[in-house]
């Protein structure tokens, strides 16, 4: 079996994303960018990763770039995946080295089956304006990532954009301060189907929070998401859609719960069994 999440606001938390007061002491770093630390692991959530990694294979699947993902130093230290997709799957590491085959593949892909950038960012900026821009940026030729003020930014209007986006072959995802544009063939579903070949493994849990981990939650065999993020937010505004399961509780602490569910589905499944 294949456990693959997504990292922020999943696993790990900035102290701005983890959605309360929480005692630090019960807190491990995650990640530290400039001599500071800029977010944490729980450390219930980090010994039941520990131990999930021990008995199946482990794959992180951010939309982080290489260098964002290389700055999460728990994935160095304390669970060391053999796998890691990164830039939301036009990335997979094998033991820290990118496949470059892979990676020239899904440029390949994208030349032919997404429209140029420009015109997607063109769409986006058709509604936009620099009163809440912050920062764009075009990551690893493959797609954009827009920090926005998100008080000024008209919610709505910028959702609205997705069917045009869409027809250009480019998805849209708003997380927090930030909203990605991304081409259709760079995609975190697409590249766990690949390791999951590669491993020969037969099933996947998926965990993750926003629009660009759907896909990964609906081709796994089991699913979970916190509640909180994009995807919780949409199965309250349309039940009909909720198709996870999620957790009870938002914030950091969401992440061990999610690992509960990893943990129970292992035992469910005959993996493995130990006490939580």
């Amino acid at each position: 079996m294949i456990y693959a999440s997504d990292l922020d606001q999943t696993l790990i938390y900035s102290v701005r994303s983890m959605g309360m007061d929480v005692d630090l002491s019960v807190m491990q770093p995650a990640e530290t960018y400039k001599e500071r630390i800029i977010s944490y692991i729980s450390i219930a959530t980090l010994q039941q990763l520990q131990r999930v990694a021990q008995q199946i294979t482990f794959v992180p699947v951010t939309t982080r770039t290489l260098d964002q993902y290389a700055r999460i130093h728990i994935f160095q230290n304390n669970v060391i995946p053999q796998y890691a997709i990164t830039s939301n799957g036009a990335n997979i590491l094998v033991n820290g080295v990118v496949d470059q085959a892979w990676h020239e593949q899904i440029l390949a892909d994208v030349y032919a089956k997404s429209a140029p950038a420009a015109e997607a960012l063109a769409i986006f900026h058709s509604v936009s304006d620099p009163s809440w821009i912050v920062a764009e940026h075009f990551w690893e030729s493959t797609f954009y990532s827009i920090v926005v003020d998100r008080e000024l930014m008209p919610l709505d209007t910028v959702l609205a954009l997705q069917p045009q986006l869409e027809s250009l072959g480019w998805g849209m995802s708003v997380q927090g301060r930030k909203v990605y544009l991304v081409p259709f063939p760079v995609s975190k579903n697409r590249a766990i189907t690949e390791v999951k070949q590669r491993v020969g493994a037969s099933k996947v849990i998926a965990s993750g929070d926003s629009i660009l981990d759907r896909g990964l939650l609906d081709i796994a065999d089991y699913s979970i998401a916190p509640a909180h993020g994009e995807l919780y937010r949409e199965s309250v505004a349309e039940p009909a859609l909720r198709h996870y399961s999620f957790t009870s509780k938002a914030g950091i602490f969401a992440a061990d719960e999610i690992l509960q569910y990893v943990v129970a589905t292992l035992d469910t499944e005959g993996k493995v069994s130990y006490e939580s």
